[in-house]
């Protein structure tokens, strides 16, 4: 067995990023009898063409991590990171590379998984960005480590928490009322919760703010009701008097062993249980668990890219798949005859239904169901959709719904996805069926980050 390179130093050159962001580079180990062998290593921070001394880490599926210990030579579009938690929360993965890099990164690769699935990648446009790709998140969610302190995971070290006192990517309220929260734990000696032990009372504090009302809400998960904490009320107080804007305070219990923000008691701490935010005109209502983008103006965007590409009509029938809480459907139902939205989450569906009806929408229908059989039962009563629209999750919508949607025959499919691998992929579902990809319009909804989403438009060849 040969022996492991774990703690080795060796000096190496970025060939490419992976899907991931993280820089990848090969090294020569020379081993025992005068052989050697080659490793791949996963570098994270790293730039393409930069050369490299690094220390061997951890194995991981086919490769190993590499630790950068010195950047030899820098790639030129290199810059220095504005944040001085970056290459330890995880939070973000490019802010050492220059914005206009970044998104061409991105446009990049949106080509070439759509040329290694065979598709013309001259139909894809110049990924738009931001003007201020800064503070433009309107939900972070932060995890408690056991003795109480607050922060986000160590890349690559799951147990370990790095506190935080600061962040770029929210907004400067959204920080503060966090740090008010985490300033109060410590000041009331709380515990927080320890994965391994499955003990302690606080496991994560969720923070949301609408861009267009100011609106923000909290959301402390524990272990426990609320009652168990002697120091509540001033907790309560505090919030009440220092931060206006917070129209939810919550307190929700979760005891479930995964690690997931979920709730399985809610308690209403301080205002409603929801806060309301807007985008392109429409109202929405969000509640903790409701999925939104992260990005509203960006999202805008997505929006107005979308009805633009689709181009609705009233005479139309539209079917809105993995539709959430409506973000697609009201702006498209306002220019359709009618539409019907599909989601297989049951809460998402109850607020889209809410948000039609606070937004004065009365000609959409909205299902509760998994794609595919969603489909089938609108059709039958629902007749074929003009215009289909699908924004489905990073793992896409899979082959069963894509060729689902192609034999339901709509004349024109937007397709807006959050990740090229999976949209490449998808799409390529539909060629049989005679669509033909138009065009591709990537948005950068996450700067300082490897995600992008698209907007594109499959059209059906008519004979």
């Amino acid at each position: 067995m040969a022996l492991s390179p774990k703690g080795k130093q060796f000096t190496t050159t970025i060939q490419s990023l992976d899907l991931k962001g993280v820089g990848e580079g090969d090294i020569i180990e020379p081993l025992p009898k005068k052989n050697q062998r080659k490793l791949r290593l996963a570098i994270p921070y790293t730039l393409p063409g930069e050369e490299v001394e690094v220390e061997i880490g951890a194995k991981l599926k086919r490769r190993y991590r590499g630790h950068v210990l010195n950047v030899i030579e820098a790639n030129e579009q290199r810059i220095e990171p504005r944040c001085p938690h970056f290459g330890k929360c995880g939070g973000c993965t490019w802010q050492h590379w220059e914005y206009n890099a970044q998104k061409e990164t991105k446009t990049a690769q949106i080509k070439q998984f759509l040329t290694e699935a065979d598709f013309d990648p001259t139909v894809v446009k110049d990924t738009i960005g931001m003007d201020n790709p800064w503070e433009y998140r309107n939900k972070m969610e932060f995890t408690f480590a056991p003795d109480g302190s607050l922060g986000l995971h160590e890349p690559g070290n799951f147990k370990n928490i790095i506190p935080l006192y600061t962040c770029h990517i929210m907004g400067d309220d959204m920080l503060e009322a966090t740090l008010a929260i985490a300033n109060w734990v410590k000041e009331s000696e709380l515990s927080g919760y320890n994965k391994e032990a499955q003990e302690g009372l606080l496991r994560n504090v969720m923070v949301r703010r609408s861009q267009a009302t100011g609106e923000m809400m909290l959301a402390i998960f524990a272990t426990d009701r609320p009652d168990v904490v002697a120091t509540i009320d001033q907790l309560i107080d505090k919030i009440a008097a220092d931060f206006p804007t917070v129209k939810s305070l919550l307190w929700l219990v979760n005891t479930d062993v995964a690690d997931r923000t979920q709730s399985e008691e809610s308690h209403t701490l301080y205002g409603r249980d929801f806060i309301y935010d807007e985008m392109f005109g429409y109202r929405y209502r969000l509640w903790f668990d409701t999925f939104f983008q992260t990005n509203p103006s960006q999202a805008e965007k997505l929006v107005e890219l979308a009805l633009e590409m689709a181009q609705p009509k009233k005479s139309e029938k539209m079917i809105d798949l993995f539709c959430g809480v409506g973000t697609f459907s009201l702006p498209f139902a306002a220019q359709v005859g009618k539409l019907a939205g599909i989601e297989i989450v049951e809460s998402s569906i109850a607020s889209a239904k809410r948000n039609a009806v606070d937004n004065g929408i009365d000609n959409t229908y909205f299902l509760a169901k998994d794609a595919r059989h969603g489909i089938d039962e609108v059709l039958e009563t629902f007749g074929t959709p003009e215009l289909l629209l699908l924004d489905p999750p990073r793992s896409g919508a899979g082959g069963k719904v894509m060729r689902r949607i192609a034999r339901s025959q709509p004349e024109r499919i937007v397709y807006v996805s959050c990740n090229p691998e999976t949209f490449a992929r998808d799409i390529k579902e539909l060629t049989p069926f005679g669509y033909d990809l138009q065009t591709v319009q990537p948005v950068d909804l996450f700067p300082h980050t490897y995600h992008v989403e698209c907007v594109s438009l499959l059209q059906r060849e008519t004979i």
